[in-house]
């Protein structure tokens, strides 16, 4: 079995993965101040829950956008699983062509999801991915991730409204059906969630139109595949993506990890294992 972790600032996705098939996966907060032992802990929890057995995790694969959770994951990972994790970054065979004035600074959530974004739907794509920032790349049908534009996150504006202001209160991050409201709460959600469909909708715009230009075909299908939590919600009104897809990046970091096992096998050999995750 295969581990992957998926490391944002707000949350820790993680994927199972057996004969190339995803067969579990599960949300952890992502807490700085958590160490090796404890996410160990919770992840034997986790397993144990699922009737999974965890001496079969044969390897590890990591792509966070947290520097100061990765040394705690990759302590993790040779502790419990006795292996040095796969970790998104220089080095690592992607498949893609990084246009980026310096591909050092492409976030490699960012990597993953364009892999596989372009392994699953193929064509120009562009990938938007809702989480603390929303984040929109853009891959030609050549595999070249050629950039794309960062924005506040939802949960961001959100939260900057309460604490940059006197009166405004927090307020779940929901549709409340209308644009004309008639209370503060209402105002709130209508302001923060229809406003981020408009950006959405209007930087996809921009985003196709300059990446048929860079293709040199004013007609070239463009498809627009959206992840991250509140990818649902948006595309309810944002009617310019053509999927949502939660599990994207899980499965980009499958599809690098086979990318990259030839070499690894060659390279690594897992210890012997002497410690089990109680």
């Amino acid at each position: 079995m295969l581990l992957a972790f998926d490391v944002g600032n707000s949350n820790i996705v993680l994927g199972v993965f057996e004969d190339g098939k995803m067969i579990t996966n599960w949300r952890l907060e992502t807490d700085n101040n958590k160490s090796a032992d404890e996410y160990g802990m919770i992840i034997g929890q986790l397993f144990r829950y699922e009737n999974l057995d965890i001496t079969k995790v044969e390897d590890v694969i990591i792509s966070t956008v947290v520097p100061s959770v990765l040394y705690t994951l990759q302590h993790l990972s040779m502790k419990y699983f006795h292996r040095k994790a796969i970790v998104i970054g220089p080095g690592i065979k992607t498949g893609l062509v990084v246009k980026y004035d310096n591909p050092k600074q492409v976030g490699a959530d960012r990597i993953v999801n364009a892999v596989a974004a372009h392994a699953k739907y193929g064509g120009n794509i562009i990938v938007i991915d809702l989480g603390t920032a929303t984040t929109f790349c853009a891959v030609t049908d050549k595999a070249e991730y050629i950039g794309g534009t960062i924005a506040p996150g939802l949960k961001i504006s959100s939260e900057a409204l309460f604490e940059k202001t006197s009166k405004l209160p927090k307020v779940e991050l929901e549709e409340p059906g209308h644009v004309i409201c008639r209370n503060t709460i209402t105002s709130m959600q209508s302001g923060l969630v229809y406003g981020h469909m408009g950006m959405v909708e209007f930087i996809v715009k921009k985003m196709k139109a300059e990446l048929r230009e860079f293709c040199g075909d004013p007609d070239a299908e463009v498809k627009v595949i959206a992840t991250g939590g509140l990818a649902a919600m948006i595309a309810n009104g944002a009617h310019c993506i053509d999927y949502v897809d939660k599990l994207l990046t899980l499965e980009g970091l499958e599809i690098i990890y086979n990318k990259n096992k030839k070499t690894r096998k060659q390279d690594s050999t897992p210890c012997r294992r002497t410690t089990d995750v109680n």
